[in-house]
């Protein structure tokens, strides 16, 4: 069987996916595929994002069918060169072991791990590896997942951590006086208790607000920083989102707030909406956020600006922002002259997600 056949594979988005549905085809077979080629969408239980191409090559055989429910790793396509014949292929396809759909996979181990802080508990997953760890930190009413689609490349050249902030995910929600200084002791309590000395910090919206900050008191804890659509940075935020998020209640309410967050408003599904729904009813969610955004995001202002404190200090500094963002005005990231700065078209506020594999190339050049 040739060697120059290149498998196109259906991907795994954080610890917890074991299926996806083949949502849409970009690509009709014929078509010469370059690396980075939105090639087809994929939708979770968590989101429906685009599938960015792995290999380069020519598309001989899409295998998997739009509409169907797959298995991570199942096979969904083929590369391979004009040389390399159809029987070649069909014999790839047909030797191709596809994994069996499982409810449950009990030597997967536990998805996620919980570390017991001053705070409270924390939930975090980890990724293994050998060197300075990355800290991904994020946003205001997320949680780890927002890291959906970074934790693993960001992972395959060091250990990688993704946690749930206090007041959010599954993490501690009955806190005091929820603030800046809490969330940074947070960050410095979790890097204490598992053992990590110095990390890289990346901070999608308050989350870069938390890991500037965290920085600018902490500078011999940190290697380098890396902040994405940003807050901290300049004094507008969109009030609009940050109260609707917080006051809403109904479906129809949060879905329109939420797709605030996108440039491409349709990778709101319902399965997203339903997840933040959920969590913003647990008991003291509510409370946490209210609480939270009247320190940090009051009357579209926002409270805290620390791009002089981060023009002080000589960490690394990579500035990543949506240029269609919504939430935090594009034009923050330019507050602070010594960073690299980068504006990325075709994102909006959760550029993380839109543009993964641009962000994560230019994340893991910065480290």
């Amino acid at each position: 069987m040739s060697n120059s056949i290149t498998p196109i594979l259906m991907p795994k988005w954080g610890l917890s996916m074991k299926i996806g549905t083949l949502s849409t085809w970009h690509v009709e077979e014929g078509t010469e595929i370059s690396p980075g080629d939105e090639i087809m969408d994929v939708e979770t239980d968590k989101i429906a994002n685009v599938v960015e191409a792995a290999d380069g090559g020519l598309l001989r055989r899409k295998v998997g069918k739009e509409g169907t429910v797959y298995p991570v790793q199942a096979l969904l396509g083929v590369l391979a060169p004009a040389s390399v014949s159809d029987a070649e292929v069909d014999a790839y396809v047909g030797a191709f072991e596809m994994p069996e759909i499982e409810a449950d996979d009990e030597d997967a181990g536990p998805a996620y791990e919980f570390a017991d802080l001053p705070v409270g508990r924390i939930r975090y997953a980890e990724r293994p590896g050998e060197g300075v760890p990355v800290i991904l930190i994020h946003g205001f009413g997320g949680d780890l997942d927002n890291w959906l689609f970074n934790i693993d490349a960001l992972s395959e050249d060091r250990p990688a951590y993704a946690l749930d902030l206090p007041g959010h995910g599954q993490s501690v929600k009955t806190v005091d006086a929820p603030d800046l200084a809490l969330m940074v002791s947070t960050i410095v309590a979790f890097m204490d208790s598992i053992g990590i000395e110095k990390a890289h910090l990346v901070g999608h919206s308050m989350g870069g607000l938390i890991a500037g900050q965290t920085a600018i008191d902490h500078a011999g804890r940190v290697a380098s920083l890396a902040l994405i659509a940003s807050a901290g940075l300049g004094a507008e935020i969109n009030d609009d989102y940050i109260h609707g998020f917080v006051d809403a209640t109904s479906r129809r309410d949060l879905k329109s707030k939420l797709m605030l967050l996108f440039a491409d408003s349709g990778l709101v599904n319902r399965a997203l909406v339903d997840d933040v729904l959920k969590y913003k009813r647990l008991d003291g969610v509510s409370a946490f956020l209210t609480a939270l955004s009247a320190n940090l995001f009051k009357g579209g202002r926002q409270a805290v600006n620390i791009a002089a404190g981060l023009s002080k200090i000589e960490t690394p500094l990579l500035v990543i922002a949506g240029a269609d963002d919504a939430v935090i005005p594009a034009s923050h990231a330019k507050a602070v002259s010594r960073a690299d700065h980068h504006e990325i078209a075709g994102a909006g506020h959760m550029v993380q997600m839109e543009q993964a594999g641009k962000v994560n190339e230019l994340v893991k050049s910065s480290m």
